[in-house]
């Protein structure tokens, strides 16, 4: 089978789009799991990604997306795969602002003001945002955790969990704590009797109280680049927990470059705006194996869009280099 992709990233977070009217033939569960583990290899000749973004038809939205990790599993949501899905489908159906369906939510994206020049951005809805511990699930003795210790964790930093919808852990550290972070993320994807899920793991550098500094473990998929429902998770907890107007946006910072993420307090609860690049990097075509294990590019073209996105990244890097080293 040939299968058409488009080859994407928010934040440095890189995924293949695959939109599933286009196949020839219907994708099984199966199938979309052995194309993630093709096909995110980065020994493969398009060299690899973080995961596949599924576009399909959706009853409540324009489209519906999933998400499937580069170890096969799959991820309630990614908000950095949204805003290239939300790109993507706003440029086939020629609109700036629909309503997107994800595994737990029916969300809204848009198109929004660049943060670079050259630089396509859009905005896209996190929610639903709960810090209750059977929503993540985590295994705890109060109802939940919010700037808490854990000794098993660490002796000196505090936690905090919630979700939105995937499950995050975050804690507020000073530069020297991010030596900490691999072995507590390993820890607790693996065998562990708090997290039996796992959970995305965070550490956060608090610059000001308008920015931050995000550095993720990715449940399925170890350290990125940035995740965004990790972004937007954090931002949501830097305000909670070190104040700051919460009619401001936040500045977030990744080792992938720099989103923005504006957290909204309603009746219900908190729901969170993130901000940020939609590049496109190439658009390939393949051929597919029957059992989905073997593929082999059969055209691969490159857009020009890296470049603005790397000036803005490398403008990044060098403020957090500041920061980090002050």
């Amino acid at each position: 089978m040939i299968i058409n992709l488009k080859k994407v990233h928010g934040s440095s977070n890189d995924f293949y789009i695959i939109d599933e009217n286009g196949l020839e033939t219907p994708l099984t569960e199966e199938s979309r799991r052995q194309l993630a583990l093709n096909l995110c290899d980065r020994e493969h000749d398009l060299g690899g990604a973080d995961g596949i973004l599924y576009v399909s038809d959706s009853e409540v939205a324009l489209a519906k997306m999933r998400v499937i990790n580069s170890d096969g599993s799959e991820a309630s949501m990614c908000g950095n795969g949204l805003r290239t899905v939300a790109r993507y489908l706003a440029e086939k159906a020629d609109k700036k602002q629909f309503k997107v369906e994800t595994m737990k939510a029916v969300l809204n994206v848009a198109e929004d003001k660049p943060l670079a020049q050259g630089v396509p951005t859009y905005c896209v809805e996190i929610s639903p945002v709960s810090f209750e511990k059977e929503s993540l699930p985590l295994n705890w003795t109060a109802s939940q955790l919010i700037d808490a210790e854990v000794p098993a964790f660490s002796e000196t930093l505090t936690y905090s969990a919630v979700s939105v919808p995937n499950p995050h852990l975050i804690s507020f550290v000073e530069p020297a704590d991010f030596a900490e972070q691999e072995q507590l993320s390993t820890w607790l994807n693996s065998d562990n009797r708090y997290f039996p899920d796992g959970v995305n793991v965070s550490y956060v550098q608090a610059i000001d109280s308008d920015t931050i500094f995000v550095k993720t473990f990715e449940r399925g998929v170890g350290f990125t680049n940035a995740c965004g429902t990790a972004m937007s998770a954090s931002s949501l907890m830097a305000r909670l927990l070190n104040g700051g107007e919460m009619t401001k946006k936040v500045d977030v910072y990744n080792p992938g470059g720099r989103v923005q993420c504006q957290v909204y307090q309603t009746d219900e609860g908190y729901t969170i705006d993130l901000i940020g690049n939609a590049t496109f990097s190439f658009d390939a075509k393949i051929v597919i194996s029957e059992d989905f294990k073997k593929s082999t590019v059969i055209e691969q073209v490159k857009t020009d869009e890296e470049i603005a996105y790397q000036k803005m990244a490398g403008e990044a890097a060098r403020f957090v280099a500041e920061h980090q080293h002050a």
